[in-house]
């Protein structure tokens, strides 16, 4: 054989080889343009251990774990791609390394899949009905899948929540309610309404079901900038593969390997979920505010039935009071809910009503202690006011109300620059305990017994029986000046020398001034008399040049 015929025969080889290759694939792309490493969504991490305290897969699903965990079954790439073409779905399921992977990656994973098969008896009607409504293609039933393993209460590191795992702009945008009640990415029916609407926007848009399950991933915005790189022309999911983000080049490949394994679980060893007993369920409008306890205690309800049903409700709280919401109930006790609902909101109100007004307590509030006692004692200041001053700016500035300054001041709404306004506010203010002066009957003092001495015998008879008392108790002072007139120049003394006497033994603290806060219709000639002393006086102690004061002043009185 000569040379050139053997180039002719490789040559043959090679184009033989090509086109065997080429009828496996059924991509315009090669494998080789894709990168080999495929980044699984964060739902195939799951714990599948917690997966199975979930409440529908411990009380409605038999779960078969005896199945032989070795043998993963046949991974031939003509065999995949032959069952790939046999399931029924408008949607593309094509095939390529890829995908070989993720389906690799769920065939090595059967207590993963087995959870989400005991799981799927629940979600999967809920939603096939959302998708027929909008008239969506069946095999969109496993995006939830790879989004959330068929949790409704799965939250993500960016904070996409619920079985469908909607952002939350994405979420409002659709109508979706979120707050720090309830969080309606997290209903069942409601999630897959919404998301059926939302994929039929995003094949609209892009008119190819490949790129509106990437725009679903990734968001528009990232595969609009995937195609301006891709260049002019029409694209799919596979031509722009190179310019989209790590996690949505394996999202694709990914919902293709979820269609794949759940309806061929079987031949990968995987065993089937099988129904315990059905679930058949109901749904009511609450308009009132009632716990899951209430109903729970009330209808003897499971409270983590009551939560897996109704996850929606992020504090076991409805608040039917603000609107009326759906709740979702085993059919045969719905009715019963209806019956016996007075009965359920009143179970314990006071634990889980809202309180509608409260009243602040009062100024005259006085809190104790063993050493003494608080007490709110009011505090007046006098405030100009600047040009671009508002009363709110005031008020804030003093710690008090608008109203309150209104109030004391008697103005409108607006205030000009220069008035003086009255604020008035109040302090905690803590005072000692004063303990009272002991009385020590043996002791008595000189004026004391001058006027008892001096005092005629008929005079000590017509005396207060305290008085009298007193006497007693010095009786042997009274006969002192009989029996022993030595004692005489004691009762001799003059008051002027006992008010001296007092005087000097006065301390100095009790000569401080007192501070009277000027109420209104006081002048200084009342608070004079009120304190003892004059007019004068009280105007050197507050240099005042005149007798004019304001109610609401601080006087300093000598």
């Amino acid at each position: 054989m000569n040379n050139s015929l053997k180039i002719l025969l490789a040559a043959g080889a090679v184009l033989a080889g090509s086109a065997t290759v080429q009828a496996q694939s059924v991509l315009s792309v090669s494998d080789a343009t894709m990168e080999p490493t495929l980044v699984m969504p964060a739902s195939c991490e799951t714990d599948t251990k917690k997966m199975l305290e979930e409440w529908y897969l411990k009380n409605y699903a038999v779960l078969d774990y005896e199945a032989d965990r070795k043998n993963t079954g046949s991974l031939d790439d003509a065999l995949i791609i032959e069952r790939l073409g046999k399931l029924p779905t408008v949607i593309e399921m094509p095939f390529n390394s890829l995908v070989k992977g993720a389906i690799r990656y769920y065939a090595n994973r059967p207590q993963l899949v087995e959870n989400m098969l005991g799981l799927s008896m629940y979600y999967m009607p809920i939603f096939e009905a959302a998708l027929e409504r909008h008239s969506m293609p069946l095999e969109l039933k496993y995006l939830p899948v790879i989004e959330s393993a068929l949790i409704p209460t799965a939250v993500s590191k960016a904070g996409a929540a619920g079985l469908w795992q909607f952002m939350s702009p994405t979420a409002t945008g659709l109508g979706l309610e979120i707050n720090s009640l309830v969080d309606q990415r997290r209903d069942p029916y409601l999630a897959s309404d919404a998301a059926a609407r939302y994929l039929k926007q995003l094949y609209q848009t892009y008119n190819d079901w490949s790129l509106a399950i990437a725009a679903y991933n990734c968001g528009p915005g990232n595969v609009n900038k995937a195609l301006r790189r891709a260049g002019d022309g029409k694209h799919d999911f596979w031509e722009i593969y190179p310019f989209l983000p790590a996690e949505t080049r394996g999202y694709v490949p990914t919902f293709i390997a979820a269609n794949y394994i759940m309806n061929y679980h079987k031949d990968h060893n995987i065993s089937p979920a099988l129904a315990r007993r059905p679930l058949v369920t109901d749904t009511v409008h609450v308009t009132r505010r009632v716990h899951f306890d209430q109903i729970s205690q009330v209808m003897d309800i499971p409270l983590a039935e009551l939560r897996a049903l109704n996850p929606q409700f992020r504090t076991d709280l409805i608040p039917g009071d603000i609107r009326p919401y759906s709740l979702v109930l085993p059919s045969l006790q719905a009715y019963a809910y209806i019956v016996n609902e007075d009965s359920i909101v009143n179970h314990d109100a006071t634990k889980y009503s809202r309180r509608g007004i409260v009243e602040p307590a009062s100024g005259a509030s006085v809190g104790r202690d063993a050493k003494g006692e608080y007490y709110d004692e009011e505090v007046v200041k006098w405030h100009t006011v600047r040009r671009g001053e508002n009363l709110s700016k005031i008020a804030n500035k003093y710690g008090v109300s608008v109203a309150t300054i209104r109030k004391y001041n008697k103005v409108g709404k607006s205030v000009k620059a220069g008035k003086k306004l009255k604020i008035v506010s109040t302090r905690r203010v803590y005072k000692p305990k004063t303990e009272e002066p002991k009385v020590e009957q043996t002791v008595a003092t000189t004026d004391t017994l001058t006027v008892q001495a001096s005092a005629p015998n008929d005079s000590l008879q017509s005396a207060a029986p305290d008085s009298i008392g007193a006497a007693k108790t010095v009786g042997a002072a009274f006969e002192a000046p009989k029996e022993e007139p030595k004692e005489e120049p004691i009762v001799k003394e003059t008051p002027k020398k006992v008010e001296k006497a007092k005087a000097k033994a006065t301390p100095k603290a009790a000569a401080k001034p007192k501070t009277h806060t000027v109420r209104k219709g006081e002048n200084l000639s009342k608070i004079a008399k009120k304190y003892g002393t004059t007019v004068d006086k009280i105007k050197k102690a507050n240099n005042l040049k005149n007798n004019n004061i304001q109610a609401g002043q601080r006087l300093s009185i000598p």
